[in-house]
């Protein structure tokens, strides 16, 4: 006699478990009922008469079974079952029909955020601007900030004053002016990016709320300080016991949701100056890659701007559509 391996064995058993699971799944679908005269019932998948006795297999026990056929009250038996696959009928329509309407159905488009100007579909960030009285969308990059510790400046601290140690580290940009420039005093932003998550990318212990009139959301908006040919995100200051407390100039806005973009504006007019949006993360940290701008009416025009194109739309489009600014 042939013996079998255990690879072998092993690919036998789970194609047994994977027939008696198909075998239950298929029972289960086409359960019926035989309702007795007394009241109760029996579920069972088919049955068959012999002369005065009724065979049917038991949808619980798997096994065949019998009992007199005078036990059975037919006229409710056949009500229930054809009302019972009149039922599953209806929902099996109903999820077809779903399915055939979800793929019919085109995606929501982007919104527009002003008469022939739609953000875009891959998501980002962007600040929307008026410049010679025509409604733009820049796209505002991200920017990675940088933690200066201030070491020599700690050290010194330290050795005159050992029982008072506490540290001052600052979060900075590169250069004193961003890149991207709004000609409003008062732009909205709209966000729509993958969250940063958990990342090495963050500074803990930086409380993302300091305001009681703070909005809720994922983002807020501060104002950087230029000092040294940098400009300072934040302050923050690191006692002995490791607490951290932070000075950002916080922006008082308002948040709401325009789709899948969370649209951010100021409260309030900005006055001239440098920006940018952080990310809140949990558990009282902030991404130090941010989303940085600067507010100058005076400025030129952003290069790679979105405008509206002025011509008339085709018969089969929809509205005005997006053209880049040539770059000056």
């Amino acid at each position: 006699m042939a013996r079998i391996s255990k690879s072998e064995f092993f690919v036998v058993l789970v194609a047994s478990v994977v027939l008696v699971a198909g075998a239950s799944l298929t029972a289960q679908q086409n359960t019926k009922r035989l309702v007795l005269k007394d009241g109760s019932y029996q579920t069972v998948t088919k049955w068959e008469i012999k002369g005065d006795r009724l065979r049917y297999l038991s949808a619980e026990r798997n096994v065949w079974e019998e009992l007199p056929a005078t036990m059975v009250d037919w006229p409710a038996t056949e009500k229930y079952n054809q009302e019972s696959e009149e039922m599953r009928a209806a929902v099996a329509k109903r999820i077809r029909d779903d399915e055939a309407g979800k793929e019919d159905k085109d995606p929501e488009p982007p919104p527009t955020v002003a008469p022939g100007l739609r953000l875009p579909d891959g998501g980002g960030v962007f600040l929307l601007d008026t410049y010679q009285n025509q409604p733009q969308l820049v796209e505002v990059a991200q920017n990675g900030g940088q933690l200066n510790h201030h070491t020599g400046r700690n050290i010194l601290r330290a050795a005159i004053n050992p029982l008072a140690l506490s540290s001052k580290q600052t979060i900075e940009l590169e250069g004193e002016r961003a890149k991207v420039q709004s000609h409003v005093t008062q732009p909205t932003i709209y966000v729509s990016v993958e969250s940063a998550g958990e990342s090495e990318n963050v500074v803990p212990g930086v409380p993302p709320r300091q305001r009681p009139d703070w909005p809720a959301g994922r983002y807020g908006i501060v104002r950087l300080d230029k000092k040294n040919g940098m400009r300072v995100v934040g302050n923050l200051n690191v006692s002995i016991s490791g607490k951290v407390s932070e000075k950002q100039n916080w922006i008082k806005t308002t948040s709401s949701a325009a789709g899948d973009w969370a649209r951010i504006t100021p409260a309030e007019t900005l006055t001239a100056g440098e920006y940018a949006v952080v990310e809140l993360l949990d558990k009282g940290q902030i991404n130090l890659f941010v989303w940085d701008f600067g507010v100058d009416p005076s400025a030129p025009a952003n290069p790679n701007a979105w405008t509206p194109r002025r011509s008339a739309p085709s018969a089969n489009s929809d509205g005005p559509v997006l053209e880049r600014r040539p770059k000056f």
